[in-house]
């Protein structure tokens, strides 16, 4: 039997990138997949782009607690086998699901996968080449130690088994940029992931998206995140050294 996914789609006007996030996940080759566009009340033009999809996905808009709270209610709607979340500005690539699906069904113990990617900006040009390859050398050796340091774990990209879900519940809803990082650092606790050299999604970058505008805070929220699983004080260490030099590469690139 095919494996059945659930998308969850958290969104807040991005009324201009969602429909392409959307259209990629349905124009997918592998058909046996359920979206669920979790919106936080959005005052663009996110609902009227929503309501041209008919029954071909599930939405619901209203005021919400921000990201990590849409993505959870996602979770609790969510009846798939796979289960993932795409941000409504980023998107699947040709033949993901398939190489997702075709993974799982072939390592039936494996409880989750994580793939490669490519980075755009707003108008969907391919930019930051050296960012990619430095994360997927890094993903070749990935470990909670590792992890710790560093995250080469593209989200976009990431997928999991119903049952590590149900085993992990929830994203930590106080985290606002790394509530993924912090959910990664629980699993590999469990299993590392199946890792596949197939670049399977598009992490856009802009000037509204994280990414683009806060990435220091986000580094700040990861750096506390790590100390809250990491002991090692050394590796602690490494993990600051690794996100100053982050930063200024950012601030170079930007």
């Amino acid at each position: 039997m095919d494996l059945k996914f659930s998308i969850i789609v958290p969104s807040y006007n991005q009324g201009s990138f969602i429909a392409e996030t959307i259209d990629s996940i349905l124009n997918q080759s592998y058909k046996n997949v359920e979206v669920l566009v979790i919106d936080g009340g959005s005052t663009d033009s996110t609902i009227e782009v929503l309501k041209t999809y008919g029954d071909k996905i599930f939405w619901l808009s209203e005021k919400d607690r921000g990201q990590t709270h849409a993505i959870n209610k996602g979770l609790a709607l969510a009846k798939g086998d796979i289960i993932t979340f795409l941000n409504s500005d980023d998107y699947y690539l040709e033949g993901t699901l398939k190489t997702v699906a075709a993974q799982f069904q072939a390592k039936k113990e494996k409880i989750w996968l994580t793939g490669d990617y490519i980075i755009v900006n707003e108008q969907g040009k391919r930019i930051q080449s050296l960012v990619i390859k430095y994360k997927s050398f890094y993903r070749k050796f990935l470990s909670f130690n590792l992890l710790t340091v560093l995250n080469p774990i593209n989200q976009p990209s990431t997928f999991f088994r119903r049952q590590l879900i149900e085993q992990l519940q929830n994203f930590k809803e106080d985290l606002h940029y790394t509530m993924d990082y912090e959910f990664w650092l629980r699993a590999i606790k469990i299993q590392k992931p199946i890792i596949v050299t197939d670049k399977l999604s598009a992490f856009r970058i802009h000037k509204n998206s994280k990414g683009g505008s806060r990435y220091k805070e986000q580094f700040r929220e990861e750096i506390a995140v790590a100390k809250q699983y990491q002991k090692n004080q050394f590796l602690i260490f490494l993990h600051s050294l690794h996100n100053k030099v982050i930063n200024l590469s950012y601030s170079i690139l930007k």
